[in-house]
């Protein structure tokens, strides 16, 4: 049992570091919001916008692979503050892009400069990972990872409320420059409070009952060595292939969904309805993260796959209400419903389970695989659905996303009693 003075270092520790992540979520999805907009001001269509998105996924998923080691070997610390300046002058510069009306052969330059951000970005997840494997017993992690999931959907709060707010009221340039000047404040705070692991604070370091429970805590793993020790897991390997299948269903949803509204609901950006399905996709993450930690850790004692398999099949019927859905407000609700599911394992199996299996030394390598995977999905319905959308109009959105929900269902049924080595 913690000492209330360890558990309020800890939340020191991990509070700055989940603001961080939202604010690199606002930093993000601020595109999903401006795309429309940015496509009707300069007369592109879905496939050709949807393109900048691919760009920003891919090398997201490049860079989460590639850099899970090295925020491994370098410690979460060091990652998060790299990511954030980055993160923070790359929106900055989007920003300066629109700022004057200055943007010229947009498609190319945005995304580059998308890209450049979703580089910088994919240091967010690997340094949550990361920092928290030392502080986290492996019992305490479910519900961790519910409450940072709620954390990190008021990063798409802020993204998508202060976002249509932005495009009704002030010029599309704020869209990048806000995000950018809160990620360099938490910036300076993180430099003052986050530690990598107790030690750093005075405190004991403990076992955290992992997979990397036995290992030395002043050993730093070699690049290949812990690439190669994650990829020798076969859970981590389906968990793989699960994520592949949620990068698609969530990017499907959270890519389209404002246009999908405005343009078959007339649901406009910064509107009354869709504020409520904004706050719908906060609410539907808090929900879903919370539901699926406290599910996870009280009631199959630490087992990941049992849950997920339940959130994927919630994501297989809202997906087919929604695409029923003919009231404007019920569909606006029905985007925070399916939130609720497709967060919910997103945060179980990248964020928790990653920290479960890579273990201490390998946890970060194990998220940036896991998330990486994710990504390289979610560019297919960058240019893919996107097109599928401008053939088939909206009628085949959502319905061609519940084949990899299915899909991700199945995948859980293989590890439905795994646990990590070091559980009790």
């Amino acid at each position: 049992m913690h000492s209330r003075a360890f558990r309020c270092r800890r939340f020191a520790n991990w509070f700055p570091l989940g603001l961080t992540y939202a604010c690199f979520y606002m930093g993000r999805y601020n595109f999903n919001v401006a795309k429309g907009a940015i496509g009707a001001a300069y007369h592109y269509d879905k496939a050709q916008m949807g393109l900048i998105a691919t760009a920003g996924f891919w090398t997201y998923a490049l860079s989460v692979i590639f850099n899970g080691p090295l925020a491994d070997r370098f410690g979460g610390r060091r990652a998060i503050l790299f990511g954030t300046l980055g993160a923070a002058a790359l929106n900055l510069a989007l920003g300066a892009l629109f700022f004057g009306g200055l943007a010229t052969h947009l498609i190319l330059s945005m995304s580059l400069l998308y890209a450049a951000n979703s580089y910088f970005q994919s240091f967010g997840a690997l340094s949550v990972v990361k920092v928290n494997s030392a502080w986290f017993h492996v019992r305490e992690r479910g519900v961790l990872g519910g409450v940072f999931g709620s954390m990190i959907s008021m990063g798409y709060a802020l993204a998508l409320i202060t976002g249509g707010w932005v495009l009704v009221h002030l010029p599309l340039w704020c869209v990048f420059a806000i995000p950018a000047g809160a990620l360099l404040i938490l910036f300076a705070v993180d430099l003052f409070l986050v530690k990598n692991r107790p030690s750093d604070s005075g405190y004991a370091d403990f076992a955290t009952g992992d997979e990397g429970a036995d290992q030395a805590a002043s050993e730093r793993p070699r690049f290949f060595d812990t690439v190669r020790h994650v990829l020798s897991v076969p859970v981590i390997r389906l968990l793989m292939l699960a994520e592949f299948c949620t990068g698609l269903v969530r990017q499907g949803l959270m890519l389209y969904f404002t246009e999908f509204l405005d343009e078959v609901h007339g649901v406009k950006p910064g509107s009354g309805l869709f504020q409520v399905a904004s706050w719908g996709v906060t609410g539907g993450g808090i929900a879903g993260a919370l539901l699926c930690g406290v599910l996870s850790d009280r009631l199959f004692q630490s087992r990941r796959a049992p849950v997920a398999f339940l959130f994927y099949v919630g994501q297989l019927v809202s997906l087919i209400v929604l695409g029923l859905a003919t009231s404007p407000l019920f569909a606006a609700l029905m985007i925070g419903v399916c939130c609720m599911w497709i967060f919910g394992v997103h945060g179980m199996l990248s964020g928790t389970a990653s920290m479960d299996f890579g273990g201490r030394k390998a946890a970060a390598t194990a998220a940036g695989l896991l998330d990486g995977v994710q990504y390289l999905g979610a560019g297919l319905v960058g240019f893919g659905l996107g097109a599928l959308i401008e053939h088939y109009h909206w009628k085949i959105w959502p319905y061609a996303l519940l084949p990899f929900s299915l899909a991700g269902a199945l995948l859980m049924l293989p590890l439905w009693n795994a646990r990590a080595k070091g559980t009790c």
